[in-house]
């Protein structure tokens, strides 16, 4: 694959956080979290998201 991942935040070397501006988080958003952190070999992910009428997050550990 030619293609390059940047996260949008990498915390402590150790943090993946994936942030979304949607109505509500899917399935879609936890499995491209899911494929950044297989990809980069990190255990612990947020998926947070501002889009919602209140902050929506999960916590995703391998």
């Amino acid at each position: 694959m030619d293609k390059k991942y940047y996260a949008d935040f990498l915390c402590y070397n150790e943090i993946i956080l994936e942030l979304k501006a949607v109505k509500s988080l899917d399935d879609n958003h936890m499995a491209q979290i899911m494929n950044y952190m297989k990809a980069t070999d990190k255990k612990v992910g947020l998926l947070i998201n501002f889009g919602s009428r209140s902050l929506e997050y999960k916590r995703v550990v391998f």
